[in-house]
């Protein structure tokens, strides 16, 4: 593609984007029903004005790592290892239950080879944490208590989902699971996230004293970037998911961080505040293509609506997807609203189930039904969450409870 084509498409997105956004807020929508909507009305699905390309991509990878990163930032990091076992509980059995209710379904009711079965479970572990810290952001719930289980269940989710789906496409190809290869993978994983937050916070130290001794503007936020783009890429380096990177150093870098065994390191709060508001206008710039591209992937022109498989597919599995994760919710704890609420919160697929639709489909895993099944249940979960989630909390917010830490 031509550069100033590119650069086109860019400022065209975030135009939209951002005028959506405006107009859907002031009518009590959350605006990311307006981002997602630009990239859906300007995408293959309607005017097919702007394809998605690599240039998009990696702007919108940046985007949901820069916005992890906020979100570590804000965390009260106490509060979410209190959440630990509460968000642990909601992740597996909103990871399993998908997962096994999506293949008994797909192989026993539809016939599917097993290989498209496991590979439709898998689609339906998925949770877009993006899109649910956004959410949950747009309603000020981010840092409540259902919102600090839900934060930790989608970190959890999204390691899960890596590894399934590191397992799901080495077993298309080779037809054998290699548990070799697979421990392996946890094992890195698991180190990533011992010693990331560690190094991240060391590396905060110097960025301070840097920032303090220098005279040239702009160097927080360039410093800050560069942290959070190397940890990203030592993210996937070691098998997580390369928006992890931004969540652990910004997890690092928030107020008040615990190393292991318990030692605590107090942030300055003033040099915390500067950092964060020299962080927001970048974080703004990048986070609405990210949300656009969700929409820019949906091509809902390429489904096939007189399918009778297509709509009894689509209806059962998205039943299943749906429940799934309300049933993995309740098992939070608290009362019914308390669980409905986690689990309302964990239902969006996003940009995590359309990496595995787009992986059967270029695998030669999904037919075209199938396939087109898979992204109608990603584009409905994804862009009618926050809807729900905005009807519930006006109505029955008053009913959640603090919930207990265990």
């Amino acid at each position: 593609m031509q550069t100033h084509i590119l650069l086109l498409h860019i400022a065209v997105l975030l135009v939209v984007a951002r005028a959506l956004a405006e107009m859907v807020r002031r009518v009590g929508i959350p605006s990311i029903i307006g981002e997602l909507l630009a990239g859906v009305i300007l995408g293959p699905s309607l005017l097919n004005w702007v394809q998605p390309n690599d240039a998009l991509k990696l702007l919108a990878e940046l985007g949901i790592i820069l916005l992890l990163f906020e979100v570590g930032l804000e965390t009260d990091l106490s509060r979410l290892i209190r959440a630990g076992g509460r968000a642990f509980r909601v992740a597996s059995i909103g990871f399993v239950l998908p997962l096994g209710l999506g293949f008994v379904v797909s192989f026993y009711l539809f016939n599917l080879p097993l290989i498209v079965a496991l590979f439709v479970g898998g689609t339906l572990t998925a949770t877009s944490i993006g899109v649910t810290v956004r959410v949950l952001t747009d309603l000020g719930r981010q840092s409540s208590p259902e919102g600090q289980i839900v934060l930790g269940a989608a970190v959890i989710d999204d390691v899960l989902g890596v590894l399934l789906l590191a397992v799901l496409y080495e077993f298309s190809v080779s037809g054998s699971v290699d548990l070799g290869s697979f421990a392996r993978v946890l094992a890195l994983v698991t180190m990533f996230f011992l010693i990331a937050p560690v190094l991240a916070k060391a590396a905060s130290f110097a960025i301070r004293r840097l920032h303090d001794r220098s005279s040239l503007p702009g160097v927080l936020p360039t410093l800050l970037v560069s942290l959070v783009l190397f940890f990203a890429a030592g993210a996937h380096a070691m098998g997580a998911p390369e928006l992890l990177g931004g969540f652990a150093a910004g997890i690092a870098l928030s107020r008040r961080f615990f190393l292991p065994f318990g030692v605590a390191l107090a942030a300055d709060e003033n040099f915390s505040r500067k950092l964060h508001g020299e962080m927001k206008p970048i974080i703004q710039l990048f986070t609405p293509i990210f949300f656009a591209m969700v929409g820019l992937s949906l091509d809902l022109r390429a489904v096939d609506w007189t399918s009778v498989f297509f709509w009894l597919f689509s209806v059962t599995i998205l039943v299943v997807a749906v429940a799934g994760k309300l049933l993995g919710g309740l098992s939070a704890g608290g009362n019914r609203y308390f669980g409905t609420a986690v689990g309302m919160a964990m239902v969006p697929r996003g940009e995590v189930g359309l990496i595995f639709a787009e992986l059967g489909r270029t695998s030669g895993i999904f037919n075209a039904d199938v396939y087109a099944s898979i992204i109608i249940i990603v584009a409905y979960t994804t862009l009618l969450s926050p809807f729900w989630m905005k009807a519930f909390y006006a109505r029955y917010g008053d009913r959640l409870p603090g919930g207990d830490s265990s």
